[in-house]
């Protein structure tokens, strides 16, 4: 029986209405630190130096649980792995929530940074087999919407304040993923490409990812995810402290992190729809040219108006952008390596996550301000604009399919 067959407009519902709700969940843990921020620093006495220790802890889960997540879901099943992640982050930030002292913390943070990176590519590979390669780009926008709709929660959080102290975040980023777990074991269908390829024997990693005509566009693909993600974890880290050594207040830098998430949910969805459309050496023209006016927009803006407009272009092409790099990347695995590509992929890209915020906190301590940080980014940009191009350009002939 064919793929066609079994993929039917209700699977294909149910699978991408429920990768949402657990992308959503995704988007609001990613931010829930840095909304609870504040309250942690007090509640456990900790200076600027050991709340970047509890930011690191959860980036740095992000790396082997994406690589790790990606590597088992080719093996024993993108439904199972995904299932797991989402119990794993789920429960860790409850565990957060209920730390005792800062090693506890720091050990929830990275363990609940585990399960969101093993979750994403599991996302991804569910929602690009889901709808096949025609609406591959449309299935992943809808789906990935959730994360900066998550963020979006969560900064709506921080402008609202907190009445039951800076656990609440951490409490609804738990509990509600722990109830989506069952709701994907009942509901959730597996990757019909998956189950197409459980015959075949398992592919090594060298092989699936650099050898067959792998090789270019893995490179390509991790060069764009480094640089992308580096500018969008620069804006998520640095942007509201930049404003607010602007002069803008904290509740202002709230707004304009609201606005970028906001156009990050809107880039998501409009940008996925035109991938379906329009040529994709076309869309990185496009995604790449906004980015840059974005970072300029950002860098001279200076009332809160024109940030506000700034932020939202930002989020629209940075976060969106992202968004299209994930749908893109399915295309050049084949079915058994798949998830394991984009586990990579997406692993890279968390190294450039975590190098982004310590190339914009160099640029500050040499005084250049929210012009020089926004600058240091741009030649990131240009790079990965450049092997996204190449990559859209050479896509027929190097993707697999």
């Amino acid at each position: 029986m064919t793929s066609s067959n079994l993929t039917t407009p209700l699977h294909q519902v149910r699978t991408i209405g429920l990768c949402f709700l657990v992308a959503l969940m995704e988007g609001l843990d990613l931010q829930a630190a840095g909304i609870a921020a504040q309250g942690m620093a007090v509640a456990f006495e900790l200076d600027i130096l050991h709340m970047s220790w509890v930011f690191s802890a959860g980036i740095l889960g992000l790396l082997p649980g994406a690589f790790v997540g990606g590597w088992l879901a080719d093996r024993i099943g993108r439904k199972r792995v995904l299932m797991a992640s989402v119990a794993l982050f789920g429960l860790f930030s409850l565990v957060t929530a209920v730390a005792w002292d800062f090693s506890s913390l720091l050990t929830a943070r990275c363990l609940t940074g585990v399960g969101l990176g093993a979750a994403l590519p599991n996302l991804i590979a569910l929602s690009s087999e889901v709808a096949g390669p025609r609406l591959r780009g449309s299935a992943v926008s809808l789906m990935y919407c959730g994360v900066p709709l998550g963020a979006a929660l969560a900064a709506s959080i921080g402008i609202a304040g907190f009445s039951g102290g800076w656990q609440v975040v951490f409490y609804v980023g738990g509990l509600v993923p722990l109830l989506i777990v069952p709701l994907l074991g009942l509901y959730l269908p597996e990757s019909q490409q998956f189950r197409s390829a459980q015959g075949v024997a398992p592919i090594g990693v060298v092989q699936g990812l650099f050898r067959e005509g792998a090789a270019l566009p893995t490179a390509l693909i991790w060069v764009s995810y480094f640089f992308t993600l580096m500018v969008v974890y620069i804006l998520i880290n640095w942007l509201p402290s930049l404003l607010i050594g602007q002069g803008f207040s904290g509740r202002q830098a709230s707004w304009v992190m609201l606005a970028l998430q906001l156009g990050a949910a809107v880039g998501t969805l409009l940008l996925g729809w035109v991938m379906d459309r329009l040529p994709a050496w076309a869309l990185s023209a496009l995604i790449y040219l906004g980015i840059l006016a974005s970072l300029t927009a950002l860098g001279l803006a200076s009332r809160l108006e024109s940030m506000l407009v700034a932020g939202f272009i930002a989020g629209f092409f940075a976060t969106g952008g992202q968004c299209v790099l994930y749908a893109l990347a399915p295309h050049f695995y084949r079915p058994s390596v798949r998830a394991t590509g984009v586990g990579s992929a997406v692993a890279i890209g968390r190294l450039g996550a975590m190098s982004g915020p310590l190339v914009a906190g160099k640029m500050l301590a040499l005084g250049t301000g929210t012009a020089g940080v926004m600058l240091a980014s741009a030649p990131g940009i240009v790079i990965a604009a450049a092997a996204m191009f190449y990559l859209s350009v050479r896509r027929k002939g190097l993707q697999p399919d």
